[in-house]
């Protein structure tokens, strides 16, 4: 299957490394071409950064994400777009640029090209969801998100790992298995995009909040109610949105929230240890060097929830937070003084 990967951040090397290993031992790739051959994936990475394309291919790795991982011989990298876009017309495209490159990403394929995504989040702005943007951008496209518990550095170490796969179009969680699923990355499939979307998009948000609460080390009983209070507003939105319960026990709910929210490797978690010890946020995003999405998407997650009538309390006091107009101390407080009231995944 010919396999072009649009984004050469941690994420989208980390699949196309795990994609390519399928390849075959005599394979060589250069720099703007991929093989195929039998058992054998041809696996396309375009990089939109030209001199960062150049030196994954002299240097056959990705120094700034994934520096002590060997980039397979089977993996091509390229800069050119154009080649990507027409390496990709027979086979699938996997986007991999943050949610705010999404749409421009969609906007560049073939009509009706089958494509997934990798990023969480809502989009700035519009507060939609990636498969919203597609049917906006691009209704003919046969599109699905790939997503659930996973660092990608592991992703790329070879590590066991599990995702998921989400479309309504059953012929791409088909082709999305063959892509990637292997013998050290399991991909199962769901019927739910939106589910999974929510899942992947609001499980960032809280993984600040537990980070938050862990930095002010509030103790293991706080990050558990965190963890399982979190997953109640993730579900309550989700199902408000039209996606279905059980998704939010699945990877992609339940199991990438406990990853991200109390995961070493998690950058949502360290903006929240952060923000506990009184760092400003543009200083913890420069040192940071990559993006967490729950800074960006957040208060969008909380729009989007209000425009519903969904109860977020975390989500909210994680907005004050961010925005500087509570701190964590005080937004400990806020959410400690909530009135009592019965447990539900459901309810407000």
């Amino acid at each position: 299957m010919k396999i072009t990967i649009l984004g050469a951040g941690a994420w989208g090397t980390a699949l196309a490394i795990s994609a390519a290993r399928a390849a075959r031992p005599d394979a060589q790739a250069a720099p703007a071409a991929a093989h195929d051959g039998d058992g054998a994936h041809a696996v396309l990475l375009w990089a939109r950064d030209a001199a960062q394309a150049d030196e994954m291919g002299r240097s056959r790795c990705n120094a700034r994400y994934l520096p002590d991982v060997a980039l397979p011989p089977g993996l091509a990298v390229t800069s050119d777009l154009s080649l990507a876009l027409r390496h990709g017309e027979q086979g699938l495209f996997v986007i991999g640029t943050p949610m705010a490159g999404l749409r421009g990403m969609l906007q560049q394929l073939p009509a009706g090209a089958p494509v997934a995504w990798l990023c969480k989040g809502f989009e700035a702005g519009t507060g939609r969801l990636g498969h919203e943007v597609a049917r906006e951008v691009c209704p003919a496209a046969r599109v699905g998100v790939l997503s659930g518990p996973s660092f990608a550095a592991e992703v790329a170490r070879g590590q066991p790992t599990a995702l998921v796969a989400a479309s309504t179009d059953e012929a791409l969680r088909a082709q999305l298995v063959q892509a990637f699923h292997g013998e050290t990355l399991r991909v199962y499939t769901s019927a739910d995009p939106v589910g999974v979307e929510v899942g992947g998009a609001v499980k960032n948000v809280l993984a600040i909040a537990t980070g938050i609460a862990d930095g002010m080390e509030l103790g293991l009983n706080a990050r558990a109610a965190l963890v399982t209070r979190g997953l109640a507003e993730m579900t309550r939105l989700g199902l408000a949105l039209g996606a279905q319960a059980e998704t939010f026990m699945g990877l992609s709910g339940l199991g990438d929230l406990v990853l991200t929210a109390t995961g070493s490797l998690s950058r949502n978690r360290q903006v929240g240890l952060q923000l506990a010890e009184g760092l400003a946020l543009p200083a913890i995003l420069e040192r940071l060097g990559h993006v967490a999405e729950g800074v960006y998407s957040a208060a969008t997650v909380l729009q989007r929830a209000q425009q519903l009538g969904v109860d977020m309390p975390i989500t909210a006091a994680v907005v004050e937070v961010l925005q500087g107009r509570l701190a964590p101390q005080q937004a400990l407080r806020q959410l400690m003084s909530r009135e009592s009231r019965a447990e539900s995944l459901r309810g407000q």
